[in-house]
């Protein structure tokens, strides 16, 4: 009881800190001008050196007056802290001769005492593990971990987490990453499940400064209402009954609760006298399913009976209900809710028992529907990988070759703000998992919120963000970055893509830099590094609506290049534009994208040649119901047509769609009700779109929500990493970590992976438009399609591409390969080349840059 109540306070301190700093950071920043950064340099004065950064844990968190208060709702984890009531903690080893560092002080409620691996005489060396046993099984999501407050030696640096039910059976572990070598709190998260022990395994010391591990606190977190890989059960033909109803008052019958509209309810009863608590639901799916949650909607009319308290059991018959396979307490909020199950149920009865109403308002229980997940398929739904922590919020992502996805947040790994002239970044090894951080200080720019275009050569261009003039390439050759000319016009939040010309276009962007001048496109040289300002391409023709003005109407534009320069803006406003980028560049209307509405924060991909699809956002940048709408929209010459596609099942802003080899898209995370830092609304299913039917199919869903800073890459093996979220420094909805999708074209039905295509030669480092490629290969081949290398960030990938390309058999086992010539088709760059089966099956794409 006692450490429950300083977790609380500690809590509560953090909250009231980090809401005073934010609120005070927003007015100050709010009242200074904004002003056009110019070189000091230029001018004839050397430029003022940067200061010496501040340590991270003395590092306040700044937030950019366009964010505002980071939600209330974000400072809370939707997981609860368990109750340590009764655990105790083990270790491989403990220091006890130096001094107190036994295992079981990371349960004592008291930050000023740790674990310590053993050190005297003789340190125990690397990997060091400590074991929580909560002597009863509970659903596990996640592992909170306090460094020590005494100095940094022990932290830990590379970590893997493994759950057992017995504590002698230990799984593959449901989580590995590598830690930032700093003071904060770490929330390591996972795909929940029922366990009874969880261990921490530390595999490196943070810094690297020795053989040791230690850890002031250690808390587990319960279940998020993130069920793990699990699909909705179809609920044709079931039937709903509880032990009482509302029909006098209103139509409060519990039928309601299976008719799809959250508007009609089922209530207890409450007229002329109410049914005390508690109140039960049962569901009779008329046919046994194995069943592993419980998705509860809380009524969309008002507050009253929404659930608090809560048990769910689980019947063959109808009469007999076993031990509870779910119990717990849900928040007084409207969003949705889920009850993971400690254990998958075979079962034709389901049973949701509320002994407590949320609010304390009365003796009621209401919901407006209540749906029921299964164990996923494979081979139908996919499958996810375990989670990988990052040492900071993956906000931007980059697909390199070499297998490495490079990734960065801001001037701080879990914060932003400011114009700080640095950005911590990191590379993930995707053949080994590893997780490498690095700050970069060399460019004088903080690449939060920036625009990104893949460059002909491979290399990536980041321009604007917090350091809102500023340019600066990475190269995957050398690892290494470098500045570029500063832009012509301050930006953040700027769109980009790389045009037929191989030079680099940009606009809009008014969410940093001077305030009140139009985000006109310019140009980047490759040849010159300059920009050429385009005065004839104004941002104006292809704003949203937004009612907070231009700094969110001209936000994360969707482009898309084509031949002789040529660009197409085809949103998030429901105008879309052609842009020329020759001479001063110019900007005429290419018709409305058909019956849509503006839709920021949603996203576009090209999945074809001239074809690309269009899904969710919603009419303002935040707090407005985001879409579930979906459409095509395709280019021929200078024609384009956009018509409105399958919707897909939830309505999403803020989430991230990714093209796959064969064509589909699939499209991860977003909420319903877009709100930045906030994992409230979240959808936690994927969606798989298919151009044949213009239908969407559900995925498996998430562990993590992935919301606002969150992305999504095409990896070169046809996987998908899915990750980050968050950024809104000591808060709960920062998301540290990613997880790798495998499509279910890559599984069987039982999870085992299908026999693939391979490519084993032909394919060049560097080949041109036009080209012919005689490429080998082991296996089957039906086609062969060209995968762009791309970047992403905010819900935005304007590198994105898709090229099917023609192919003819020269021989057993041997492929002509004809590389498209237009350049406004192959958009100079790096690509995957990936040979696929008359399945659909992909092999490991093969890199190639085409310029």
């Amino acid at each position: 009881m006692q450490s429950r109540r300083f977790l609380a306070f500690h809590r509560a301190i953090r909250r009231s800190h980090l809401l005073i700093a934010l609120g005070l950071g927003s007015l100050l920043i709010g009242l200074t001008p904004w002003f056009v950064v110019t070189s000091t340099a230029a001018a004839g004065r050397a430029p003022a050196p940067r200061p010496a950064p501040v340590p991270f844990e003395q590092q306040t968190a700044k937030q950019s007056p366009h964010h505002g208060i980071v939600p209330a709702n974000a400072m809370e984890p939707t997981a609860p802290i368990l109750d340590r009531a009764g655990w105790t903690a083990t270790a491989s080893d403990e220091e006890t001769a130096g001094e107190n560092g036994r295992a079981s002080n990371v349960l004592d409620g008291n930050t000023a005492t740790m674990w310590h691996s053993k050190y005297n005489p003789t340190p125990t060396p690397l990997p060091h593990s400590i074991t929580v046993d909560m002597h009863r099984t509970a659903v596990v999501s996640g592992l909170v971990y306090r460094p020590r407050t005494n100095g940094p030696n022990g932290r830990v640096g590379e970590y893997s987490i493994s759950l057992s039910p017995d504590g002698l059976s230990w799984a593959t572990p449901v989580a590995t990453g590598t830690l930032a070598d700093d003071a904060s709190t770490k929330t390591l998260g996972f795909a929940p499940q029922g366990a009874r022990f969880v261990r921490l395994t530390a595999l490196s010391e943070a810094g690297g400064r020795g053989p040791w591990s230690s850890a002031a606190e250690i808390d587990l977190l319960g279940d998020p209402g993130t069920p793990a890989a699990t699909v909705d059960l179809a609920r044709t033909g079931w039937t709903a009954t509880a032990s009482d109803e509302e029909t006098s008052g209103e139509n409060g019958r519990a039928a309601n609760v299976l008719d799809g509209k959250d508007g009609t309810i089922w209530h207890s009863k409450y007229n002329p006298t109410p049914t005390p608590l508690p109140h039960s639901i049962t569901i009779d799916m008329h046919r046994t399913e194995t069943v592993s949650a419980l998705v509860y909607h809380p009524r969309s009319t008002g507050p009253n009976g929404r659930a608090g308290a809560y048990s769910i059991a689980t019947s063959t018959d109808g009469v007999t209900f076993g031990t509870p396979v779910a119990t717990g307490t849900w928040r007084d909020d409207d969003t949705v809710k889920t009850a993971t199950f400690t254990r998958a149920a075979s079962a034709r009865f389901v049973r949701l028992t509320v002994t407590s109403e949320a609010g304390g308002r009365g003796p009621w229980t209401s919901a407006g529907e209540i749906r029921l997940s299964g164990p996923s398929s494979p081979a139908v739904h996919g499958s996810w990988s375990r989670i990988t922590g990052f040492p900071l919020v993956p906000v931007a992502t980059a697909a390199l070759p070499g297998d490495k996805l490079l990734a960065w947040s801001a001037y701080a790994v879990d914060r932003f703000g400011g114009s700080n002239g640095y950005t911590q970044t990191a590379i993930l090894d995707l053949k080994t998992g590893k997780v490498t951080q690095r700050r970069i200080d060399n460019t004088g720019h903080d690449m939060f919120c920036p625009g990104i275009a893949m460059l002909a050569d491979g290399r990536v261009l980041v321009t604007g963000g917090s350091n809102a003039e500023k340019a600066s390439i990475y190269d995957p050759a050398t690892d290494s970055w470098s500045a570029t000319t500063s832009m012509n016009i301050a930006r953040g939040y700027q769109a980009m893509t790389l045009l037929s010309t191989g030079e680099a276009f940009v606009f809009g962007g008014s969410w940093s830099g001077s305030t009140g001048t139009d985000k006109a496109g310019e140009v980047w040289s490759p040849d010159t590094r300059t920009w050429r300002s385009l005065p004839g391409v104004p941002a104006a023709p292809a704003l949203t609506a937004d009612p907070a003005g231009p700094y969110r109407a001209d936000n994360h534009m969707w482009l898309h290049a084509t031949s002789g320069g040529k660009v197409l803006q085809l949103g998030p406003s429901k105008q879309m534009n052609w842009i020329s980028t020759s001479g001063q560049g110019g900007i005429t209307s290419a018709g409305t994208r058909a019956d849509s509405q503006d839709a920021m924060t949603g996203n576009a991909v090209a999945y074809d040649i001239g074809k690309l699809l269009t899904l969710g956002g919603s009419p303002a940048y935040q707090d407005t119901p985001a879409t579930q709408r979906a459409y095509t929209v395709g280019i021929s010459g200078n024609q384009v047509q956009a018509a409105r596609t399958g919707d897909m099942e939830h309505a999403r802003a803020f989430s991230n769609s990714v093209v796959l080899p064969d064509g589909k898209v699939a499209v991860f995370g977003g909420q319903a009700y877009p709100v930045p830092f906030s994992d409230a609304t979240s959808v936690l299913t994927p969606e798989l779109w298919d151009p044949a039917t213009g239908a969407f199919t559900p995925l498996a869903t998430m562990a993590v929500p992935r919301n606002y800073h969150s992305v999504a890459n095409l990896l070169p093996d046809g996987r998908i990493f899915s990750g980050g979220g968050g950024l809104c420094g000591d808060c709960a909805t920062n998301h540290a970590d990613g997880a790798i999708f495998t499509p279910p074209y890559l599984l069987n039905a039982d999870g085992s992976p299908k026999p693939r295509p391979s490519i084993t030669a032909g394919v060049p480092p560097r080949a041109a438009p036009g080209a012919s490629l005689t490429v080998s290969t082991q296996g089957s081949v039906a086609s062969f399609v060209l995968m762009r290398a791309a970047a992403a960030t905010h819900s935005t990938d304007n590198d994105q591409r898709r090229v099917p390309v023609v192919s003819t058999a020269a021989g057993a086992g041997t492929y002509t390969v004809s590389v498209p010539a237009d350049t406004g088709v192959v958009l100079p760059g790096t690509y995957m080349l990936f040979a696929l089966d008359a399945q659909g099956v992909p092999s490991i794409g093969q890199f190639v840059t085409i310029s």
